[in-house]
């Protein structure tokens, strides 16, 4: 075979090489023909021009913009350093490559400004508390900004919220105090209800004094259990009283008898 037609076999083969283009599942290409959009193409097998088609590839799958802590001021004048995660597809493949020049940058920038934005307006109490619903806010904000570029934002997570040391030390102390305060407010509200039923009781009393009576009896009964001092009242049927004492006095063990057992 003469040299010039192999010559000729090699250049076809490098064409044909270069002409062929697979693209995976995941990935899709952009084609320009002599600056021109052509469209996008894949997945799969595919064939282009040598060097007048200009393919750019374009992964689909969901990309992570680690956000990197942002200097915020809130509404009511407190500086916290926040940092987040931005989850982000492409979801036309030719929006991102026509409409804007680095849909990457141009996204982390977009999110970083927009961070800074939404909870400057909001003081620390609801940052601190709703850390939710203004992920749910932020990702709403680029979902609609970066729309025009092909891109879908499908979550905003804010990481962590870094509070200066002396505001820190003032909410362990508000913390502190609202502990105190709600453990008086339960003793009060003890110290209540115990207050209604002994009126209650004492009212109870007032109408039928033979229960007032039969409760002191009682009373002195549990005191003559423990070998106590009794106090009489002075109003009380001292006979009656020193009856049941005897009576509780015989029925209870001596001291030798309580070792023994």
């Amino acid at each position: 075979m003469p040299f010039y037609e192999i010559l000729a076999l090699v250049i076809i083969l490098i064409i044909l090489a270069s002409s062929m283009k697979i693209i995976r599942e995941y990935e899709r290409v952009v084609v320009f023909r002599l600056g021109r959009l052509l469209g996008a193409k894949g997945p799969g097998l595919f064939f282009i021009i040598p060097f007048v088609d200009k393919v750019l590839k374009v992964d689909l799958r969901t990309s992570v913009i680690d956000v990197t802590k942002q200097t915020v001021v809130t509404a009511d004048n407190v500086t916290v350093d926040v940092d987040a995660v931005v989850y982000y597809r492409v979801g036309d493949p030719i929006k991102s490559i026509v409409q804007v020049e680095d849909y990457r940058t141009a996204s982390t920038l977009l999110a970083q400004t927009t961070l800074r934005d939404v909870l400057g307006q909001v003081d620390l109490d609801k940052l601190l508390a709703k850390r939710e619903e203004l992920s749910k806010k932020i990702q709403g904000i680029l979902d609609e900004a970066t729309d025009p570029w092909g891109i879908k934002v499908s979550a905003v997570t804010l990481k962590d919220v870094v509070l200066p040391d002396n505001m820190q030390r003032a909410m362990a102390k508000q913390a502190e105090a609202e502990r105190e305060r709600r453990g008086r407010v339960i003793i009060a509200a003890g110290e209540f209800e115990a207050s209604k039923k002994m009126s209650q009781a004492a009212s109870l009393y007032a109408k039928n004094p033979a229960a007032l009576k039969l409760r002191e009896f009682q009373t002195l009964a549990e005191i003559a259990r423990e070998k106590n001092v009794i106090v009489v009242p002075v109003n009380s049927d001292v006979g009656a009283i020193a009856g049941v004492t005897r009576a509780l006095s015989r029925g209870m063990p001596s001291e030798e008898q309580r070792k023994k057992r």
